[in-house]
């Protein structure tokens, strides 16, 4: 039965396993893609237009802001960040489920953009000490940065009441099942089949 898409945001603190669980989530659900921002930085070695980003000039990039092209949007450290409204549209029309890995102003932008296809996933560590040792055994960071990381972590999961879901990550290979059995939920609610009525009343006929 044809259904409407489904917008998935996972949204964590760094350290939380975010990244491992879209991975695992897109390697295991064909229907699902991760969602390609805009940007105004320039392309690296080996990026492609249209794969890894939609490179924008900042003029280019602003103009889709004014048009409302953009469903959320971003200055990080500056350079801008966004999510062109027009391939999500397409891909929710065609029954296609996209992830975003975006943090909570995200969510909440995308939400005001979308409020009936957005369903909103966030992750919890099973500690702030395990995760301040995640994020420390990375062994990139001095301890000026993980500190750093730590007080941007507690501003995150602050908001984490704004979400529909929430996950403690404890057990890696539980959280990617209970992701994908959020994921399957969404897609199955009455809402997101629009041909559903019309199946029933075949059945009573």
């Amino acid at each position: 039965m044809p259904r409407r898409g489904v917008c998935l945001v996972i949204a964590a603190p760094s350290g939380a396993g975010k990244s491992s669980v879209a991975r695992a989530l897109l390697d295991s659900e064909p229907a699902l893609a991760l969602s390609i921002s805009a940007t105004t930085r320039a392309p690296r070695p080996g990026e492609a237009e249209g794969v890894h980003y939609f490179f924008r000039s900042e003029a280019e990039f602003l103009a889709m802001v004014e048009g409302d092209e953009m469903l959320e949007h971003a200055a990080i450290f500056g350079r801008r960040y966004g999510t062109p409204r027009a391939p999500v549209e397409v891909a929710l029309a065609a029954g296609r489920d996209v992830l975003f890995d975006i943090d909570w102003q995200g969510h909440r932008q995308l939400r005001d953009k979308l409020p009936g296809d957005v369903v909103g996933l966030f992750l919890l560590p099973p500690s702030l000490a395990e995760l301040e040792r995640r994020l420390a055994g990375r062994g990139q960071d001095s301890a000026g940065e993980v500190a750093r990381r730590m007080a941007a972590a507690r501003d995150e999961i602050a908001h984490w009441a704004e979400f529909d879901h929430v996950l403690i990550n404890r057990d890696f290979v539980e959280t990617v099942a209970s992701a994908r059995a959020v994921l399957h939920a969404a897609r199955s609610a009455a809402a997101r089949q629009p041909g559903l009525a019309d199946f029933v009343s075949r059945l009573s006929a």
